[in-house]
């Protein structure tokens, strides 16, 4: 796997120039997981030198309990993805990939791992709509929703671009975001690894090992 090193403020940088329509997928764009001009859409995963911290979120989760993103997860190896669950294809495949990687891990670590899945349609993704959605896939899977203003500022803390749920030109509801998932370290709590919209179950297989523990993959 080819993985390059770039610094958050970069990243920062690029994530309103480069965004992905889930469901949309007729203009060619690609997530943001680099800022240099170019080898973006072939990166599966970036190793930052100057890591993001978590997100300072508080949501509601699929129990409709008040869930504090960097207290629950503190310690705790995290990937963190903002997505919604009306999308056909790329926030779908992204949390399955992640659910098959996560089933080769001892189940020690798999109990250690958490994944948070941040809606960014949070008008539709009612608690119930996501704890049902996220059931299908793993059922140890986090779901998030509640003020779209504190998401979309949440996401944006670590370089992923949210946009307010539009129609498009027939009609449909489509939420535009960046589609990366964020790996944050255990040991440090910080987001250091970001996986592209490319990552497969094997990339995901190969890497889990080293980030639970809180190394470079």
């Amino acid at each position: 796997m080819r993985k390059k090193t770039f610094a958050a403020a970069a990243l920062l940088a690029a994530a309103t120039l480069t965004l992905s329509a889930c469901g949309n997928g007729d203009d060619g764009t690609s997530p943001v997981t680099v800022a240099s001009g170019g080898s973006g859409s072939n990166q599966v995963a970036t190793v930052l030198d100057q890591p993001f911290t978590k997100p300072d979120l508080v949501l509601t989760d699929t129990h409709g309990k008040k869930y504090d993103l960097r207290k629950e997860t503190k310690g705790h190896p995290t990937l963190v993805y903002f997505g919604y669950t009306h999308c056909p294809d790329i926030c779908p495949a992204t949390m399955s990939n992640i659910a098959v990687a996560k089933k080769a891990l001892p189940k020690a670590e798999q109990n250690d791992l958490r994944v948070v899945f941040v809606t960014t349609d949070p008008g539709r993704d009612t608690p119930a709509e996501l704890g049902t959605w996220l059931k299908g896939i793993d059922p140890a899977f986090i779901g998030l929703t509640g003020d779209f203003a504190r998401i979309q500022a949440g996401a944006r803390s670590v370089g992923i671009s949210v946009e307010p749920t539009t129609k498009d030109k027939n009609g449909k509801l489509v939420s535009v975001h960046g589609t990366q998932v964020i790996a944050f370290s255990p040991k440090t709590d910080a987001g250091y690894v970001l996986f592209g919209e490319s990552a497969t179950v094997d990339d995901y297989t190969k890497d889990l090992p080293a980030i639970v523990k809180g190394a470079k993959p």
